[in-house]
């Protein structure tokens, strides 16, 4: 006995500090780097190592459900896709933030990233990076068109801009998660919500809302831009990497888009495939309006940080977690792997402001931006609309928004499969 009590002190001093593991998505290694970063600024409370999830986002949810579904120990941090947050939280998968990491990891940061990480009226997860679409346009096109891109403009004022002179507004009209993007922006600078109340835990209550004013009204949006014939011959099939190579060609007029369009655009200068007078050429505005003098809100997306329920280091966990988020550490991140940061402050800094010369729209776009419902059955809601609204010369302000409601409350009652 008298020899165990030593040989049990080497032993957990050789083990060193607990590690951390940190579920991330796939980037360019930016959460890597973090990782080290953290792990040498904890002073030896913590080892911080990452554990890579599946590229797409349906299926890193899937593995992290699994997991946390068998009360994984392992999972002590984890990158979440913002639309799956609230199923995380309802499952009691997420260890609640204690008032005083909530406190530090909300100060300046976006309103639409704090939304994003919201659930049920409480903060449940932390901001890490936070994504947005803003307009992007071809300079030549809107001045030849009398738009003056100072000011805010309307989905019909770019349509028919784009119209008259026979140039394109590159959407993302495929059967994905990115028509659902679309769909629930138009929606709610519309003023409405796919989901009257997105909060409701039983799918019996769940009171779809796309049958109104503001769903009819996107609806004329999407099917308005079709019958334009500026949406191109892919509309239907349109992802963010088509819209982008659009965007770069002759017929270009406008895109709703991601921020990195930018840096894929710099870096085929670079490599010769672009010429830099079409870059020159590239400008960018706040997500035009759906109703004309109504503010726009753009589509929320990015990356948030859970703590696992069932990790046995929470508290280090959180720890971690605020180390993460630290703004340096956020713009650091956007320079390196070119997704925006939630802190406000980050775009302040000398570096971003120089290679993100959109740095200040991108961060009025992040304040204004509305996240995608915040339910706990998302999956049955994005597939819905994607089936009712697609392909987009399909969608009828008359027929699209019904079908949709009545889609999604036949599948949460039981009453339909997707």
């Amino acid at each position: 006995m008298a020899l165990a009590a030593p040989l049990a002190a080497c032993s957990a001093a050789e083990a060193g500090p607990p590690e951390l593991l940190w579920y991330i998505n796939p980037d360019s290694g930016g959460q890597e780097r973090i990782a080290q970063q953290c792990t040498q600024e904890s002073g030896g409370a913590y080892r911080l190592s990452t554990v890579l999830l599946p590229r797409d986002a349906p299926s890193q949810r899937e593995q992290l459900v699994r997991r946390l579904a068998a009360n994984d120990t392992s999972i002590d941090l984890m990158s979440i896709d913002p639309p799956y947050i609230p199923e995380f939280a309802n499952a009691d998968f997420l260890a609640p933030v204690p008032d005083d990491v909530a406190q530090a990891v909300t100060q300046d940061v976006a309103e639409g990233a704090v939304a994003g990480a919201t659930y049920d009226d409480e903060l449940v997860t932390v901001p890490f990076w936070a994504n947005t679409q803003l307009l992007w346009y071809r300079k030549s096109v809107a001045e030849a068109a009398g738009l003056d891109m100072t000011q805010p403009v309307t989905w019909e004022q770019v349509v028919q801009a784009a119209a008259d002179q026979d140039r394109t507004v590159a959407v993302q009209g495929v059967r994905a998660e990115s028509l659902t993007v679309w769909i629930n922006a138009l929606v709610e600078s519309a003023g409405g919500h796919v989901l009257e109340n997105p909060e409701a835990t039983d799918p019996q209550d769940v009171r779809p809302s796309l049958d109104s004013d503001a769903g009819r009204t996107a609806a004329e949006i999407i099917r308005g831009l079709a019958d334009a014939g500026v949406g191109g011959p892919q509309l239907s099939n349109a992802t963010e990497d088509i819209d982008a190579s659009m965007f770069e060609g002759d017929t270009a007029g406008f895109m709703v888009n991601w921020p990195f369009v930018w840096q894929r655009a710099k870096s085929a200068v670079e490599a010769g495939t672009l010429d830099q007078s079409v870059v020159d050429d590239f400008g960018w505005a706040v997500y035009p309006q759906a109703v004309e003098g109504e503010q726009a809100r753009p589509p929320y997306g990015g990356i948030n940080l859970g703590v696992g329920a069932f990790s046995e280091h929470v508290d280090l966990a959180f720890e971690a977690a605020r180390c993460i988020v630290a703004p340096e550490k956020q713009a650091e991140y956007f320079l390196s792997d070119g997704n925006p940061p939630s802190s406000l402050t980050a775009f302040d800094d000398p570096e971003v402001r120089e290679t993100f010369p959109m740095a200040d729209v991108i961060r009025e776009s992040l304040q204004n931006a509305a996240p995608r419902p915040q339910t706990p059955f998302y999956n049955e809601v994005s597939s819905s609309l994607q089936r009712t609204w697609h392909p987009p010369r399909a969608v009828s302000p008359g027929t699209s928004p019904q079908r949709a409601d009545e889609l999604i409350t036949a599948v949460l009652q039981g009453e339909a499969l997707l």
